[in-house]
C-alpha cells in the first residue's frame, strides 16, 4: 500500500500515476503505464522545454522579440505578453499582467519552426521526446494544449526535471524561478492570485491558496495541470515529482483530491528523496 492507491477511489474510469525522487528514481507507480492520455495544458511544459533546447542551441534567445510589440520569447513563456487566452489579441501591455495564453505557445512553436526550418512537432520529438525515450508522446494538436503522452513517458520527463540532461542546470534554474515578479493574474479554475507566479512554461506555486498542489508543497514547487484531468509537479526542495493522468476533465471533483494526494505523497516519500 502507498499513497497512490488513493486514485483507485477517484471518480474516473482510467488513471495512472507515478512518484519519483531525486535520489531513487521512480519509487511508486499505479495504472497502465503505456495508455495514452490527452495532456491538455500539460503540453506547455514540454513545448517550453523544446524552446529552452532551441535557446541553448543558439536558434533563439529568451529576450528576442516575439509576439505582440514589446513582447519577447520570455514574455510568451511566462504568460506575460498580454495576449488573450486563445486569440492573438493583446489585452495588456507586455510585462503588466499575467494573462494565461495558449495562443502565445502557438506563436512560440511557429518561431522555433521558422528559426530552425523544422516543423515544430518534429522539433519537439527530436529535441525532447527522442532523447528522453518518450516513445508514445506526440503533438497532434496545438502547441498550447494538443499533446498526448503516457505515464512512462511523463515519468521520463519528470526525471529530467529532477536532474536535467538536455539543458544546463542554470537554464532549468532560470526556467523554474519567477519571471516578471509581482504580476497578478488568474489560474484557470482557481481564480485570481496576487501575485500569480510563473516561470518559463511552468506555474510556480508560491503562496497561492487555493491551489491544485498540496499545502505541504514548498513555494518553489513548479509544474502544470491540464483541463483533461492531468498534472505534473516537481517540488525541488523535497526532491520529489508526481505525475497523474486521468480520463476525466478537470472540475470540482479534482480540487480536494489532487492536493490531498500531494500531501500524502510528500509525507510518504520525503525521507527517501534526499541524496545520501
Amino acid at each position: 500500500m502507498n499513497s497512490l492507491d488513493a486514485i483507485s477511489d477517484w471518480p474516473v474510469d482510467h488513471a495512472a500515476a507515478a512518484v519519483l525522487t531525486r535520489a531513487g528514481g521512480v519509487v511508486a507507480e499505479r495504472g497502465d503505464q503505456l495508455r495514452l492520455y490527452r495532456l491538455a495544458s500539460v503540453t506547455k511544459p514540454l513545448v517550453a522545454y523544446a524552446v529552452l533546447v532551441a535557446v541553448e542551441e543558439g536558434a533563439l534567445e529568451l529576450d528576442q522579440p516575439a509576439g505582440p510589440p514589446g513582447s519577447t520569447v520570455r514574455h510568451l513563456l511566462a504568460h506575460a505578453s498580454g495576449l488573450a487566452f486563445d486569440e492573438r489579441v493583446s489585452q495588456a501591455e507586455p510585462g503588466r499582467k499575467r494573462i494565461y495564453s495558449s495562443a502565445g505557445f502557438e506563436i512560440l512553436a511557429e518561431l522555433v519552426e521558422g528559426e530552425t526550418g523544422i516543423p515544430f512537432p518534429e522539433y519537439l520529438t527530436q529535441a525532447v521526446f527522442e532523447p528522453l525515450g518518450m516513445r508514445e508522446s506526440s503533438l497532434p494538436g496545438p502547441a498550447g494544449h494538443g499533446g498526448q503522452s503516457s505515464l512512462t513517458d511523463l515519468t521520463h520527463f519528470a526525471a529530467e526535471l529532477l536532474a536535467p540532461r538536455l539543458v544546463s542546470t542554470q537554464t532549468l534554474a532560470e526556467a523554474t524561478r519567477v519571471q516578471f515578479p509581482g504580476l497578478d493574474g488568474i489560474v484557470p479554475g482557481y481564480g485570481m492570485h496576487k501575485p500569480n507566479d510563473w516561470g518559463l512554461g511552468v506555474e510556480i506555486r508560491g503562496r497561492k491558496d487555493p491551489h491544485w498542489t498540496g499545502a505541504a508543497n514548498s513555494p518553489e514547487t513548479y509544474g502544470h495541470f491540464g483541463q483533461s484531468g492531468t498534472f505534473l509537479w516537481v517540488d525541488p526542495r523535497a526532491g520529489i515529482a508526481c505525475v497523474v493522468l486521468t480520463d476525466r476533465a478537470f472540475g470540482e471533483w479534482a480540487k480536494p483530491l489532487w492536493p490531498a494526494l500531494a500531501d500524502d505523497v510528500l509525507t510518504e516519500f520525503s525521507n527517501s528523496s534526499s541524496v545520501p
